[in-house]
């Protein structure tokens, strides 16, 4: 039973993944939330723990979560995100873009702490 438990709840380091991410999101009044490889665009679509794609509640805010394999893995889909972004947006990923263990979240505008709260809230293994 003590091992089934250990890796439960806070205390797990098993990555974020999208399919378990995704449905929380839903439940807290995302819209539009997907995970299919060819709608969360092209570095969460292959990300080796998935992608979601949803519109923020009440708004017309879009946060794209990227899953990779590992914590040490995000650095790398960070630098992707950062390199493939427009010249706009390259000036405002430090307002647009967090990240929690292995999942990247990038919004197409800067998002309220609630947005982000709610978004990181769902994370889920």
């Amino acid at each position: 039973m003590a091992l089934l438990l250990a890796g439960c709840g806070r205390g797990s380091t098993a990555p974020y993944t999208a399919a378990a991410t995704a449905p929380c999101l839903k439940a807290k009044g995302f819209t539009k939330v997907t995970t299919d490889p060819g709608k969360v665009g092209f570095i969460a679509g292959f990300a080796d723990n998935g992608g979601v794609f949803a519109v923020a509640p009440g708004s017309k805010n879009t946060v794209t979560i990227a899953f990779a394999g590992d914590t040490a893995g995000a650095k790398g889909t960070e630098d992707a995100f950062r390199a493939h972004a427009s010249a706009f947006y390259k000036k405002h990923m430090s307002d647009i873009m967090q990240s929690k263990r292995n999942a990247v979240l990038v919004w197409t505008t800067a998002p309220t702490q609630d947005q982000i709260d709610t978004a990181i809230a769902c994370l889920a293994s």
